[in-house]
């Protein structure tokens, strides 16, 4: 199992499109080459608050590695220290097994 933050507006238009092609935050696969994901729910909360700390609306993709098409490579992220999932292709929804709300934690004081 692999994850990936979506924006709600994302996720609709992924649903009515048939696939999923957004990377990150602002960025499409076509313009990062891949589509960013993570191994652990520890993972997910870096990119989180590194990315999205600013938005409450966050959904988490639950993903199937093995349903996804395109090569999935782990790399390490300038200016990370582990490595991430990059998927190298387009996410088909059938490889999403469940999506919930992603919940931020309240601004640090």
């Amino acid at each position: 199992m692999i994850y990936h933050i979506a924006l709600p507006g994302d996720w609709m238009a992924a649903q009515a499109e048939g696939v999923y092609t957004v990377s990150t935050r602002g960025r499409s696969l076509a313009t990062e080459g891949f589509i960013h994901a993570s191994d652990s729910l520890e993972q997910v909360e870096a990119v989180r608050q590194f990315v999205y700390d600013d938005l409450e609306d966050l959904l988490l993709l639950e993903i199937d590695e093995s349903k996804v098409d395109s090569p999935i490579v782990r790399e390490i992220p300038p200016g990370a220290d582990q490595e991430f999932p990059h998927i190298y292709g387009p996410l088909p929804l059938s490889a999403v097994t469940g999506v919930r709300k992603l919940t931020a934690l309240p601004p640090r004081r």
